[in-house]
């Protein structure tokens, strides 16, 4: 079994982004530790009329389900506040995180050192390891203030993926888009898992 991959998924829009990357990463039997901030509780309310349960066994079921996924790969649940959980410490081997979506909160917040809930110690963690840490930012337009967060972030070691679609591809859905970001995001942990037409020149 493979080391298992670190899912954050914080509170901007785009909760489809973090669903469909966890179901390409289960299809493909990876192991998932996913902590989901306070905040992406709301935004799943906003979205999708959706309550995120707040036990870590409730969010397995309800995370599986939205991603139409039931008994391939090993999703593990983290609360929000537990900054005892495994992600916490750096003893704990994983192939990296990614935070997706990412607000511009929690890159302030990272990129500052604050480690107020279990997304940002696990991202701290991974720096202060050297480990991958990708952040997938969905923000537009972008301050001056959010470049010089994403700059810290980029001279600490993260990899910036912003949530920038492509259409040499030849998109027909919106899953075709979301698709796009994710597949380019994995591509910084050397994860091919979904389906992609890529570029042939």
């Amino acid at each position: 079994m493979s080391l298992p991959l670190i899912l954050g998924v914080s509170g901007a829009s785009g909760m489809i982004y973090a669903v469909r990357t966890l179901k390409f990463l289960l299809e493909a039997d990876y192991t998932v530790d996913l902590v989901a901030t306070r905040a992406s509780a709301e935004v799943w309310r906003s979205e999708n009329q959706l309550t995120l349960p707040s036990e870590p066994e409730q969010q397995e079921h309800f995370w599986r389900q939205q991603a139409a996924v039931t008994d391939s790969g090993l999703l593990r649940c983290h609360r929000w506040g537990n900054i005892g959980a495994t992600i916490a410490s750096g003893s704990y081997r994983t192939l990296g995180m990614i935070v997706l979506p990412c607000s511009m909160s929690t890159v302030a917040k990272i990129a500052n050192g604050l480690s107020s809930d279990l997304l940002e110690r696990a991202a701290d963690v991974q720096l202060k390891e050297g480990k991958s840490l990708i952040v997938v930012p969905r923000e537009t337009p972008l301050s001056l203030i959010h470049l010089q967060n994403l700059t810290r972030l980029a001279q600490a070691g993260a990899r910036i993926v912003p949530a920038i679609p492509a259409w040499y591809h030849q998109p027909k859905t919106i899953e075709d888009l979301v698709d796009f970001v994710i597949a380019r995001a994995l591509d910084q942990l050397g994860i091919d898992c979904v389906p992609l037409k890529r570029w042939e020149g």
